[in-house]
């Protein structure tokens, strides 16, 4: 919506956690230390907590970035389990087979045993992460105290790090828990932010996303400060919301007035004297809920939409005349004029049973030369029996530009309705989405007004099975990727292993994103592997230009 204004490749202030935002300042850094530690050093037990919104599961993820290639990890995220779900859980993770008796705590338990013993036969370590642990059940931390138990004379055999918020501290303070919190080695609390931190991770932020000026000055970040109580999820919401308020309103600097009129838009009215911390909090949890209603339109690894959460009607039991009340005069769109925001939602209005989520995937199958015809099967299913996958992602239009694919876009009226159509061409102004066969001519302001940054594309994997590659890895696959990027670079050093990710490689791929402006993150992910696979012409549609 506003990254084109701003220069940004993408938004710099999304809640979501992603590893490569992670702002390292001193309490971070210390965090993730003591992180590392628990897990190379075996000490069995970490714990950490932290205030809601103070970087908690982006830490985890970064840590998860940074483990060594004998590390197993099994990453628990629901903690309303009892204790057979619970260890059911972890041999899911760890893609343990289940045993027969699969109700009995102490055959789970065996089972679970025997595999670390393999694991560490094998001189590999296992990791158990359990996230929002302050809402386990005693049961099932009694059940996580067992777990310690399972050691060889030398170590562990089980490393468990518990994420928390602070009730996780004052839960284990109780007597029924002495036991579990005195096998705890080492403890960290996360705190806020102080001004200083804000504004580095403000600048950070900005500049991961691809900014190359001071979009937020320091007296901004000020006000950003004292207004987010230096929470990094609240800084987030609050700094989105001012550069959406600074793009709405041509200006290219975000002063300290855009920063309270952004704290009062998205909260309501904002005491001058600040927030005490537990209204925060509540106002957090609050605004998280709401964006989870609205963002999650995807799911397990589809594009499934979740109409509930919109109060939309399911179109597929509807007749197509109880939409006539709604029904408005609309421009022709075979008439060749790029509809503005009204004329685009009028169109949507009208074609409500023609911009449903079959409908977008029969037109983007249609780009791929495939005939699409709903089943009980998902739309990404049938995709990879036709050797293509699906990519889902949140960002800009500027992403979709360099991953050249057309795209599924989600769009919401004014009505809350929910309508899902392709986007085939594009420019810096107008789009040309595919409804129904047809190519509708359309401002990307207009799109922009119901696009909250979810795609959906299609592209042709040329490797054995959808998977990401870090340094340290040995894949047979990497072979591909370094035959494919000394067709694009050119001459590469010969190496004794090619299927080893090492650190020459890592420079090569870094060398790659940075030239094609992607997350020069040294990390051989599926947008990276999409981009190499236009570069070396694997055939397929690719997003054409609005002439």
């Amino acid at each position: 919506m506003y990254t084109n204004f701003f220069g940004l490749n993408e938004k710099p202030f999304s809640i979501t956690p992603n590893p490569r935002y992670l702002y390292m300042s001193e309490r971070h850094t210390e965090a993730l230390a003591h992180l590392i530690y628990g897990v190379t050093e075996s000490n069995g037990f970490i714990q950490l907590t932290g205030e809601v919104g103070t970087g908690k599961t982006t830490l985890i993820r970064g840590l998860l970035q940074q483990l060594p290639n004998n590390v197993e990890v099994a990453l628990i995220l629901n903690p309303q389990l009892n204790a057979i779900e619970f260890l059911g859980a972890i041999h899911q993770e760890l893609n343990i087979k289940l045993p027969d008796e699969k109700s009995s705590l102490q055959t789970l338990t065996a089972s679970i045993y025997n595999y670390l013993l393999e694991n560490y036969s094998d001189g590999k370590r296992t990791l158990l992460i359990l996230d929002e642990a302050q809402n386990f059940s005693f049961e099932v931390l009694e059940q996580i105290r067992l777990l310690t138990n399972l050691e060889t004379v030398r170590q562990k055999l089980l490393q468990i790090t518990l994420i928390g918020q602070p009730e996780l501290r004052t839960m284990l303070a109780k007597q029924e828990l002495r036991q579990l919190a005195q096998r705890i080695t080492a403890r960290y609390h996360l705190e806020p932010l102080s001004q200083k931190e804000t504004y580095e991770y403000v600048q950070h932020r900005l500049k991961v996303a691809g900014s190359s000026t001071s979009i937020i000055d320091k007296a901004s970040c000020r006000e950003l400060s004292r207004l987010s109580g230096g929470i990094p999820r609240i800084i987030n919401v609050i700094a989105d919301r001012a550069l959406l308020g600074a793009f709405s309103s041509e200006q290219n600097k975000i002063k300290p007035k855009l920063i309270r009129q952004a704290g009062i838009e998205v909260y309501g009215k904002i005491n001058n004297e600040g927030l005490k911390k537990k209204e925060w909090l509540k106002i957090t949890g609050f605004f998280v809920t709401a964006m989870t209603l609205i963002g999650i339109t995807f799911l397990s690894s589809d594009f499934i939409l979740n109409k509930n959460s919109f109060k939309s009607k399911n179109t597929s039991d509807i007749n197509q005349s109880e939409y006539s009340n709604k029904l408005l005069p609309i421009t022709n769109e075979e008439s060749g004029v790029i509809l503005n925001k009204i004329q685009f939602e009028n169109l949507l209005k009208n074609k409500i049973l023609e911009t449903t989520k079959n409908a977008a995937f029969k037109n983007l199958f249609s780009l791929w030369d495939i005939e699409y015809k709903p089943t009980k099967r998902k739309a990404c299913e049938y995709a990879l029996e036709k050797n293509l996958s699906c990519f889902f992602h949140r960002g800009s239009f500027n992403q979709i530009e360099k991953l050249n694919r057309p795209a599924i876009l989600t769009l919401q009226d004014n009505d809350g309705e929910i309508h899902q159509v392709v986007l085939a061409e594009i420019n810096n102004f107008e789009a040309k989405l595919l409804i129904n066969e047809n190519l509708i001519e359309v401002t990307l302001e207009a799109i922009s007004k119901m696009w909250f940054g979810e795609f959906l594309l299609l592209w042709k994997p040329q490797i054995s099975e959808i998977k990401s590659f870090s340094p340290g890895m040995l894949d047979e696959d990497i072979a591909w990727v370094r035959e494919s990027l000394k067709k694009i670079l050119g001459a590469s050093k010969t190496v004794e292993n090619l299927e080893y990710f090492d650190g020459e490689l890592g420079k090569q791929v870094r060398q790659y994103q940075i030239v094609n402006q992607l997350s020069a993150n040294g990390l051989i992910d599926q947008q990276t592997q999409i981009n190499i696979n236009t570069d070396i012409g694997i055939t397929g549609p690719r997003l054409k230009k609005v002439k």
